[in-house]
């Protein structure tokens, strides 16, 4: 099937290996692109990984020798006429094969150049050993895969526990029963430089489509370990400013996990005890109770005392819960809207006749393996829904192909580049953020980092949720205008500010939006322009309209079960504080967005872009796929304790309480750490000092790194990461001065943004209101008649309660 969007006869190159990059080129090629992946001689590393039958589906395979005069003559003929390059060679390979940006753009100065390191060129660890495990280890991210006892924000400030006295029972702490790190299957690190690499590539072909000029793209594992942490690693003078902190990444909060009558597992979050209690009070459940008692919660709150609260009542849940079987529960929780579904396997989602129907799910006829199912298409336009390309092709099936066609092209010659003109892809586009929560603010901060003018239309209650730790992870880079939508003249004023805009974008169950009539097809009539983005939790299809969130999406794509080890039959569904649901499904938003407005510069149209949080967790799953009979195919499973993949890659205890990350990856490596531990590796590694054993290790051979408790904590002072905006920082009004994760992925053309801290609800209302002609008269009147709400407060503006009773 040919595309017709905006990626469609785009040339492709994939020089990359392991995760990060082939997925970067998989979801190039999903929409239209063709790619051509570019094997050594020698061999691919990771040529056994069962993610291979995924991520490189579809492309071309050509195996060329860069070494070789002949060969590399024939790759510079292929780049010239390339829009885009993945690599993922170590820092400097490229400058020693000639193959590296500086020369490449000297003969194609149109060339999109994206390079995937480990720890980024040019940083002190950048010939560090760059194997995910080793990155999540090092950057510290395996000690966040369930947080601490004193919660994320105390932590980062070295505070104790406040409820250190408050004896938690261990079911309500996720992961394995020991201390230390966890290892979970999730490869977090390489996912988030995937999502980073893929919207950093699609807003440089955005920006080229304006300027003429390519520009290097750059992004690591490293950046990919910190987008993933973005929620946690956060720094503040203040952290006791009203409403900040919350128990939400509280390693002794339960997380809203239940097995029901049949042994299985369900996710409730937030978990809703009045409807739990209600529902369950008799002989069958009853999916619509009478929820007007009073003697109950609905939900939790975020404070961080209902800690103690939810502490009480988890034991009478989980016996509520125990009643009845998982599939009723959710069935119920369907009827009633409550936040709720199964934790299943990745290939029970994979076999989900309705993520199939969708196409989130696919069926790929593979050589090896026959039919298979694996993620499917992740976002969609309207101009190219994208479609699976077809399976993977064997090594070297396209050589000759590929070689005729290099031989066919011109030698290629120096090419004089548009003049530079240093700029953000997005500088003057302004985008309209309708969003709820993280899923959708998270892509319009996204789209805010990359230069957009982003308005965040709030509610005038949404001052007690953006106080919050939470909320601040999602909403730098933005304007605040707060109004009441039921009004009219709030409905009048919104949609003066659209007729401004180029981009609308929310995550709003989608009957709400038509409910007041900021649906696409009533926008678009008057604002043919527009690029509209909805973002939802499932799939198109009878979870549409369901409410959904990062944790039942995961429950439901089968990273809770894979991450807890549950296929080994002592695991507990683990939903890691690092996730990419919520913020994996922002990346696709703002990718999708980017194209949107690529074909706007070609075509002078807006369009309609979806995606979801499913689809992101999807992707997160994406090293796994189903036989046509839902069996699984053979791939490295976690143990029960959450240490590792096996004995040569996974997390050791030193003699000294340490904790090494080993990752003996080549036939070398694992007969040099055989030697080391013999026949009994706990006791090997036990014997010693983890500084000890790391320097044993490192003089064999034997790639490793010390998984670090203390690298949060120093991550805001490294100068390198200052220097290149990785982190952020600035001063909040309400915390002092803030220091936060930045940007995940650098353009070599554009400057860093000049970043304006986390909103504050209303903060931008009057000056907004008055850019699009209303008077102060005007402004006071609506104030006044509570259809906005302004910071610092207007004449005559209400003082409002919150809905929570906070």
């Amino acid at each position: 099937m040919k595309m017709n969007g905006p990626l469609k006869d785009l040339k492709v190159l994939d020089l990359s290996w392991g995760i990060a990059g082939p997925m970067t080129a998989m979801l190039l090629a999903d929409h239209g692109a063709q790619v051509t992946r570019i094997e050594r001689p020698q061999g691919d590393p990771f040529a056994g990984m069962a993610g291979y039958r995924v991520w490189h589906r579809g492309k071309r395979n050509a195996v060329l020798d860069l070494k070789d005069k002949d060969d590399h003559a024939l790759f510079l003929r292929l780049a010239a006429e390339a829009d885009v390059l993945v690599e993922s060679f170590s820092p400097t390979v490229t400058e020693r094969l000639g193959i590296d940006y500086q020369a490449l753009a000297k003969i194609n100065p149109r060339l999109i150049y994206c390079s995937i390191t480990a720890y980024g060129e040019g940083t002190p660890d950048q010939d560090r050993p760059g194997y995910d495990a080793l990155v999540a280890a090092r950057s510290g991210l395996q000690y966040e895969q369930r947080g601490w006892p004193e919660g994320a924000v105390n932590h980062m400030l070295g505070r104790d526990d406040p409820f250190a006295d408050v004896e938690i029972p261990r079911d309500n702490v996720q992961g394995a029963d020991r201390e230390g790190p966890l290892f979970v299957s999730s490869p977090w690190p390489s996912l988030g430089a995937f999502f980073s690499a893929s919207l950093g590539i699609a807003a440089a072909l955005f920006a080229r489509e304006r300027s003429g000029r390519g520009q290097r793209v750059t992004t690591s594992l490293q950046q990919g370990a910190m987008v993933c942490a973005s929620g946690v690693w956060q720094r503040m003078e203040d952290p006791d400013a009203e409403g900040f902190d919350t128990w939400i990444m509280n390693a002794r909060s339960p997380k809203g996990h239940f097995q029901g009558a049949d042994g299985a597992w369900l996710h409730n979050w937030v978990p809703n005890p009045r409807f739990i209690l209600e529902s369950s009070k008799g002989d069958t459940l009853d999916a619509t109770p009478d929820l007007t008692v009073q003697n109950d919660p609905d939900r939790f709150g975020i404070g961080p005392e209902e800690l103690l609260v939810m502490a009480h009542y988890q034991p009478i849940l989980a016996e509520a819960i125990r009643k009845f079987p998982v599939s009723q529960w959710v069935d119920a929780a369907a009827k009633a809207e409550v936040t709720m579904q199964p934790c299943r396997s990745v290939e029970e989602s994979l076999m989900d006749p309705l993520l199939i129907a969708d196409g989130c799910v696919t069926t790929v006829e593979d050589a090896d393996h026959g039919p298979i199912n694996q993620v499917g298409i992740s976002y969609r336009l309207e101009t190219s829904p994208g479609v699976v390309p077809g399976p993977v092709r064997e090594r070297g099936a396209d050589t000759e192909m590929v070689k005729a066609h290099a031989a066919s092209l011109a030698d290629p010659v120096v090419k004089t580049a548009a003049a530079a003109k240093p700029a953000l892809p997005l500088a003057g586009v302004r985008v309209i953020d309708l969003g709820l929560a993280i899923a959708g603010p998270f892509g319009c901060q996204l789209l805010g980092d990359l230069g957009a003018d982003v308005i965040k239309v709030n509610t005038l209650w949404d001052m007690y949720w953006h106080r919050t730790h939470i909320a601040y992870m999602a909403n730098r880079n933005k304007r605040s205008i707060a109004l009441m939508l039921k009004h009219p003249k709030a409905i009048e004023a919104l949609h003066r500010l659209i007729a401004t805009a180029d981009v609308v974008q929310h995550n709003m169950r989608y009957g709400a939006v038509e409910r007041l009539g900021l649906d696409y097809a009533s926008l678009k009539e008057r604002y043919p322009r527009l690029v509209y983005c909805h973002s939802r939790g499932f799939e198109k299809g009878p979870r549409m309209n369901l409410p959904g969130n990062d944790q039942t999406g995961a429950c439901l794509a089968g990273i809770q079960h894979e991450d807890g080890a549950l296929h080994t039959g002592e695991g507990f569904p683990f939903w890691s504080l690092t996730s990419l649901g919520d913020t994996g499904n922002g990346f696709l938003s703002a990718i999708g967005i980017c194209n949107a407005l690529m074909d706007r510069e070609r075509t002078g149209k807006g369009q309609f872009v979806d995606t979801s949080i499913i689809n992101a967790a999807l992707l997160n799953t994406s090293y796994a796929f189903a036989t046509a009979d839902g069996q699984a195919v053979d791939r490295p499973r976690i143990d029960a304790l959450q240490t590792g993949f096996g004995p040569f890659y996974r997390l050791y205890r030193s003699g000294d309480g340490k904790w090494l990350q080993v990752a003996a990856i080549t036939d070398a490596q694992k007969a040099a750490l055989s030697r080391i531990i013999g026949s009994d590796a706990e006791a090997a590694f036990a014997q010693v000092s983890g500084e000890q054993m790391l320097q044993k290790l490192a003089s064999s051979g034997v790639p490793a790194e010390l998984s670090d408790a203390q690298a949060s904590r120093k991550l805001f002072d490294n100068a390198t990461y200052k220097e290149r905006g990785w982190t952020a920082r600035y001063r909040h009004r309400d915390v002092g001065m803030l220091d936060q994760i930045g940007v995940s992925y650098n353009l070599s053309d554009a400057p860093f943004v000049e970043h304006i801290p986390p909103m504050i609800v209303g903060d931008a209302t009057a000056a907004l209101l008055a850019e699009i002609g209303y008077s102060d008269e005007e402004i006071d009147t609506l104030a006044q008649e509570t259809a906005i709400l302004c910071d610092p407060p207007r004449a005559g503006q209400k003082e409002l309660a919150s809905p929570w009773g906070m």
